[in-house]
């Protein structure tokens, strides 16, 4: 049978899920790792990786259900959710990739002024203090510090974090931008793949049974 057959369609329609099941659970993996051996302290950080590894794990597997027993309504919902994950992730991939340094700046010091954990877990991986200018009179987690209560004093050696921090900010927006557009056409896939299998006769079935 052709690959515009019944069974073609299912088999791709599983494959891609499989793979989204398959990046769910490498996202929900990494995100406990790096939580259970102190590289990213912020539960909030772990928190939502998990919960978007978990939304992806349930949506693969009602596509995967779906396919597998070629269920109507499973795939409409599957469809429809797909789809609006398609337009989330296309927007948010598009914004990365177009976004300029000044933006870059106002999101990354607004992102620093939100979480104290995430500023400890940057000031410890880029060995740096403080955002634009290093607080005297505050405490600081890097390595760069000395001194029982780490505190971070005028004359020493730690640079404010800004500059490391937008050193590798457009390397990452450009590589979370790409490999979100790549898994967004994906998605647009399996809308298109779903739509039409949905639509096609299961050649073991009664053929004077509806679709």
């Amino acid at each position: 049978m052709g690959c515009a057959g019944f069974t073609c369609s299912k088999h791709s329609l599983c494959a891609l899920n499989i793979l989204y099941v398959m990046v769910s659970l490498l996202m929900i993996g990494i995100a406990a790792w790096g939580k259970w051996f102190g590289l990213v302290s912020s539960f909030q950080v772990v928190g939502g990786v998990i919960g978007v590894g978990v939304f992806l794990f349930f949506v693969a597997l009602a596509g995967l259900i779906g396919a597998m027993k070629h269920h109507q309504v499973l795939l409409f919902f599957y469809m429809i959710i797909l789809f609006m994950v398609f337009i989330v992730q296309f927007s948010v991939s598009s914004a990365c990739l177009a976004i300029n340094r000044e933006q870059q700046n106002q999101l990354l010091e607004v992102g620093w002024n939100n979480s104290q954990s995430t500023q400890r877990d940057v000031e410890k991986s880029l060995n740096c203090c403080g955002f634009k200018q290093v607080d005297v009179n505050g405490t600081c987690d890097a390595s760069c510090v000395s001194g029982p209560l780490q505190t971070c004093f005028p004359n020493h050696s730690c640079t404010p974090c800004a500059d490391k921090i937008q050193e590798h900010a457009g390397e990452v927006l450009r590589f979370v931008g790409g490999i979100g557009l790549f898994f967004s056409f994906t998605e647009i896939l399996g809308v298109w793949l779903t739509y039409r299998y949905r639509n096609q006769k299961d050649p073991r079935a009664n053929p004077s049974a509806f679709l």
